[in-house]
């Protein structure tokens, strides 16, 4: 039976970052990851459509902090040690650089998210710490001085255990049976499916909107995306991230309110459109769209507000300007299921953070158990958040092990 002086289950971002650091902390170390697939760092290369987004450019602990909708408390000490500068920098220290694009997103320049699998792969052939793949955990055992680690195909023993599985279902449940709370999972970023005539055939447009679900407290803003099945985008993948319990426990049937104008309400874009059908009055009302918004979004939009296409503004009766006011400022659509963001899949779920010392990462429970990444009930927005957050996690369990392993007995004997 082999034995580590720490084993890391989960051969995702987490497990790997933390890994790679744990060596570097302290090459002494006998260190290995094992990972139930083939296949190791599945979700780094499909991220960000295969670029994986590594990061995002924001660099004060707080406001980053206020991208997740579970853990933003939590996260705001570790931010404080390791966060986005770190994270480029230590990519950089291993020749890998980083671009910032528009929106914040931060990508390999190489457009590639090979590079940095092969990054960590070369890391972890560099330090000699062992990559098991194949090895579904069947079972984990505490004992006296050491974990035991069941897996279908061999058994290990390990001093320091790091959970980096993400929310694997199997693995939650071994978490339970050693007396760890777990958060059921729901899903946290996914579009809305909405099928309604004023958004029919307009899959692609985009543009600038604030959402919100009544009687709730749920809002957003940011470009919203229509598509075949509804709406999506950053401003309605945000919306889900928040209120991903909520909208799980209503089935995802619900309605939402857009203002395709934010900045505008009712009454202030009413004294706008007012005086457009005075200054364009022979103007027809559909033929030209304002507020720079897309021109077939305006045209169905003074359709449902009963204006015909060749309707001129002077001959716009009251009714239909207010009705035009509520169109473009609180039009209601009905949310009928929901759809999951590409491949990349997050939930909201996990071992409950009130069990975890987010000093080191370290379970309350167990003195010798680490978690770091999605395992933990901490999820993001889309963005390159939530790989921060293994990062971060990752980056901070590694340090606390090395410098608790640093004058071990085994340790000194070994090098005596």
């Amino acid at each position: 039976m082999a034995h580590y002086d720490v084993l890391i289950v989960g051969g995702g971002a987490a497990g790997f970052f933390t890994a790679i650091n744990l060596a570097n902390f302290n090459r002494e170390l006998k260190i290995a990851i094992l990972e139930r697939g083939k296949i190791v760092l599945s979700k780094v290369r499909i991220s960000g459509g295969g670029r994986c987004n590594v990061t995002h450019a924001e660099f004060i602990p707080k406001e980053l902090t206020l991208n997740y909708p579970r853990g933003e408390k939590e996260l705001l000490g570790p931010f404080h040690r390791f966060m986005t500068g770190d994270t480029i920098g230590w990519f950089a220290e291993r020749g890998v650089a980083l671009k910032t694009e528009e929106d914040g997103r931060m990508f390999p320049v190489t457009d590639n998210s090979e590079t940095i699998i092969d990054c960590f792969l070369s890391e972890t052939r560099r330090l000699g710490i062992e990559v098991l793949t194949g090895q579904p955990v069947k079972n984990i055992q505490k004992n006296d001085e050491s974990w035991l680690i069941e897996s279908t195909k061999a058994n290990f023993t390990c001093d320091k255990l790091v959970i980096a599985t993400g929310s694997n279902p199997k693995m939650w449940e071994i978490l339970e049976r050693l007396g760890h709370k777990m958060v059921n999972a729901v899903p946290s970023l996914f579009t809305f499916n909405i099928k309604d005539p004023r958004i029919k055939d307009l899959a692609g447009i985009s543009t600038f909107a604030e959402v919100k679900i009544p009687n709730s407290g749920l809002e957003s803003e940011g470009p919203l995306l229509i598509t075949h099945w509804g709406m999506s985008g950053p401003g309605i993948l945000k919306l889900s991230a928040w209120g991903a319990r909520e909208l799980n426990d209503c089935d995802y049937r619900f309605s939402i309110l857009v203002n395709w104008v934010p900045g505008f309400n009712p009454d202030t874009i009413l004294e706008e459109l007012r005086g457009i059908k005075e200054s364009s009055a022979k103007q027809k009302v559909a033929k030209y769209a304002q507020f720079e918004l897309p021109k077939r979004l305006w045209v169905r939009l003074v359709m449902a507000a009963a204006i015909s296409d060749d309707e001129v503004w002077a001959n716009v009766s009251k009714a239909q300007l207010d009705q035009l006011a509520f169109q473009l400022t609180k039009g209601e659509f009905q949310v009928n299921g929901k759809s999951t963001f590409k491949d990349e899949f997050v939930t909201a779920g996990g071992v409950d953070l009130k069990e975890i010392d987010f000093k080191n990462f370290r379970s309350k429970k167990y003195d010798s158990l680490f978690l770091a990444g999605e395992v933990l009930n901490i999820d993001a927005i889309t963005g390159g958040f939530n790989f921060q957050n293994a990062w971060t996690g990752g980056y901070i369990a590694a340090k606390a092990i090395a410098g608790e392993l640093v004058n071990s007995p085994k340790l000194e004997s070994e090098n005596d």
